[in-house]
């Protein structure tokens, strides 16, 4: 039987960390002055828009912090971002068979020990679209490395038109996600890669083609991977993130 989310305690504010990406080498050619070229941390404003408007204080997090408990000392809940990479395939014991994008240990490594983190402390975790696959490989799935080519008939996940507009519906499963999204939704598409082996983790939304869209981890609070990008299309599931955390009284 699905539980209703709980009631939120008002007048709390919830600080939400958010994961960030990373460039290396930015530089500023177009500029009349030199401008050495630099690594730089960044983060899609729509995560940070997202999370304000569930109700949510940003915190953002730059690749490579290594202090967690100095993090979880003021985190009620964790957003796991997505990004221009992919998680290389010795993190779940593989090797590399497919497509592989350009990983980036750092921020891999930091990803990861973050979703260990709230796994075992049961605090609120949002893993979008590449987040949620760490989530799956930080509690020993798997991935499928390239869906075009290890899925027959599958659809074009990449979609090729703004990811502010809806590409494919979805399949939902009862779960505390349905509550909030319905049983078909529409969402966006911005992958090659997916969850194979969920591990510990429950399926709960699946594309037409089978591949799997979104996951919740059985006993915990709120431990959620999307494969869709909510934040371009509007604030669920951020807001029962928040609504968690909040109940939780973090």
């Amino acid at each position: 039987m699905i539980q209703e989310p709980p009631t939120p305690a008002p007048g709390l504010s919830m600080i939400v960390l958010i994961t960030t990406d990373r460039r290396l080498g930015v530089g500023h050619l177009d500029s009349p002055r030199v401008r050495p070229r630099r690594d730089e941390s960044f983060v899609n404003e729509a995560y940070v828009n997202a999370v304000r408007a569930a109700g949510g204080v940003p915190l953002l997090v730059a690749p490579g912090e290594a202090d967690l408990d100095a993090l979880f000392s003021v985190a009620d809940a964790v957003v796991i971002t997505g990004g221009n990479l992919d998680i290389h395939p010795h993190h779940y014991g593989a090797l590399v068979s497919a497509r592989l994008d350009t990983p980036d240990e750092r921020r891999t490594e930091s990803e990861l020990a973050i979703a260990r983190r709230c796994i075992q402390d049961g605090i609120p975790v949002l893993g979008v679209c590449g987040g949620m696959q760490a989530l799956a490989v930080a509690a020993g799935g798997t991935l499928l490395q390239d869906i075009h080519t290890l899925v027959p008939d599958a659809l074009e996940h990449e979609q090729p038109t703004d990811p502010a507009e809806g590409w494919h519906s979805l399949r939902v499963e009862s779960s505390a996600l349905r509550l909030v999204l319905g049983r078909a939704p529409v969402v966006n598409s911005t992958h090659h890669q997916a969850v194979d082996d969920p591990g510990p983790f429950r399926p709960v939304a699946w594309a037409p083609d089978g591949v799997i869209e979104a996951i919740e981890l059985p006993g915990h609070p709120f431990c959620t991977g999307v494969q869709w990008h909510p934040e371009l299309l509007g604030v669920q599931p951020y807001t029962l993130m928040v609504d968690v955390a909040r109940a939780l009284g973090r």
